[in-house]
């Protein structure tokens, strides 16, 4: 597991729910990687989970990764909240099902195949791979709008 690939995910929507675009920006040395998709009807945090899910899921080897997101739900969900879902049954501490447990479930499947470093940094703040993911995102909401 010697492969460092650095992920710089976005997610968005237009409306909460409404058209929604992921994209990612895959780096592995001098190589560049960059995927997107859209959903008709769904959520930002929808689309903030499935662009880590389908990055990390487009590797094809167990890879050290440092995974870049500008979500807050997710970095928190994953390295914060997600032990005590399992725990609870993917149950909140409020004994409410967790939100998008179907995602949650399969981020957990493609994290567990790889080592995994969760980083945030403020959306929309000039970072350039950010950028790229979230202009990846949107490419992807123009399609279907």
């Amino acid at each position: 597991m010697n492969k460092i690939v650095k992920i710089y995910t976005d997610g968005g929507c237009r409306g909460n729910p409404g058209i929604g675009g992921w994209g990612a920006v895959l780096i592995y040395n001098a190589h560049e990687k960059q995927i997107h998709g859209s959903h008709k009807d769904t959520t930002n945090n929808r689309m903030e989970l499935t662009a880590a899910i389908k990055a990390l899921a487009s590797l094809k080897r167990p890879c050290q990764v440092e995974l870049t997101t500008d979500s807050q739900y997710v970095k928190k969900g994953i390295t914060e909240w997600i032990k005590k879902w399992e725990k609870n049954g993917w149950k909140t501490a409020n004994k409410t099902p967790v939100k998008n447990s179907d995602l949650w479930k399969q981020l957990v499947k493609e994290v567990s195949r790889h080592t995994v470093k969760w980083h945030w940094i403020k959306g929309h703040a000039g970072h350039s791979e950010n950028e790229k993911a979230d202009q990846l995102a949107n490419k992807a909401m123009d399609k279907i709008s």
